[in-house]
């Protein structure tokens, strides 16, 4: 049996299509096409910022003096985390009195007249620029030194001799005050921040010291091991950053071990750095314990903050993670 034909018109679908011979490509709606051409007027500086009307529902209700406020409370790393929220508190943040409370802070012991003069002299009336290019001791975290060596096994029977790979570290602490706080033990970072306080107990083996921090950004360090025969400790470190004003590396530059004597030291009424100011670098005052310059266990501090982490990141730094997986580190 034949099929019928079948014959089906489809001269309305090529009809639809007609008006596409006459455009060239097809064309896309794209809205921000219309902003172009429209300027918008920049936020008023801080001291004027009512006069502006702002449509974010938390500029309204926050007062200007209210947010100043506010950003009066945070640390200066804060401030800077919050300038990148919007235009207004980028403008806010520049305040000048929330960056002159940091630096009569952090440098309290130059006492406020110096400050006051170095700021006008050096950094043209600017308490930020001050902040930023001035070398400082970050006081809201720890600096920690991760060193590594090499301690050969002993040979025993038939049996290869070992090599083990020894890691230990170096805690320091500073204190606004010209105190510092100094630690040497195999424990991790998430370990001893939990002891590194001014309450510490001698079971914790936190050592207290004096510090002072010159223009060009070296520190010079003292502190004293008690015990039978009393050891001094020198340290001589330089601040530096991975970036402007970050501050979060210490370079050692020399570390000296000298013996003290017992009745000068009773003596001595002052802080300890003032009473070795004068010694030179081979000096000893104890003949039993002689003068020695060390030179391993000088890799450079890496700083690890904890204030507003709640020791977060002290807890994944990655200066945490064994021998086995770095046992190298580079602090860069």
């Amino acid at each position: 049996m034949a099929s019928p034909d079948i014959s089906i018109d489809i001269r309305p679908e090529l009809n639809s299509f007609d008006h596409l011979r006459s455009t060239g490509y097809i064309s896309t709606d794209r809205p921000w096409l219309k902003l172009y051409g429209i300027r918008v007027p920049p936020v008023s500086l801080f001291n004027s910022l009512s006069s502006t009307p702002d449509l974010a529902l938390i500029h309204q209700c926050l007062p200007d003096e209210l947010l100043i406020e506010i950003f009066g409370r945070m640390s200066p790393y804060t401030l800077g985390r919050a300038a990148c929220v919007c235009r207004k508190w980028k403008y806010t943040t520049r305040n000048p009195t929330l960056w002159r409370n940091a630096c009569l802070k952090t440098w309290q012991r130059n006492g406020i007249e110096a400050n006051f003069r170095m700021v006008q002299s050096l950094y043209d009336s600017s308490w930020r620029k001050m902040w930023v290019q001035r070398p400082r001791i970050r006081i809201d975290g720890l600096y920690v030194s991760r060193n590594t060596y090499i301690h050969t096994g002993i040979t025993e029977w038939q049996f290869k001799k070992t090599v083990n790979v020894v890691c230990y570290y170096r805690y320091l602490r500073f204190f606004p005050t010209g105190k510092f706080l100094y630690k040497i033990s195999p424990q991790k970072v998430k370990d001893v921040v939990k002891c590194m306080h001014l309450r510490a107990s001698k079971g914790d083996s936190v050592f207290k010291g004096d510090y002072t921090l010159s223009g060009d950004g070296q520190i010079e360090m003292a502190l004293l091991y008690p015990g039978h025969r009393y050891t001094l400790v020198r340290m001589r470190l330089r601040v530096r950053g991975t970036t402007i004003g970050a501050n979060n590396r210490l370079d050692v530059l020399k570390i000296l071990t000298t013996g003290v004597n017992g009745t000068e030291l009773g003596n001595w009424k002052g802080n300890i750095l003032e009473l070795v100011e004068d010694w030179e670098e081979n000096e000893t005052h104890d003949p039993d314990v002689p003068a020695v310059s060390h030179s391993r266990g000088l890799t450079p501090f890496v700083f690890v903050p904890f204030e507003e982490t709640c020791f977060f990141q002290a807890d994944t730094s990655v200066l945490n993670l064994p021998v086995e997986k770095m046992d190298y580190f580079v602090p860069g």
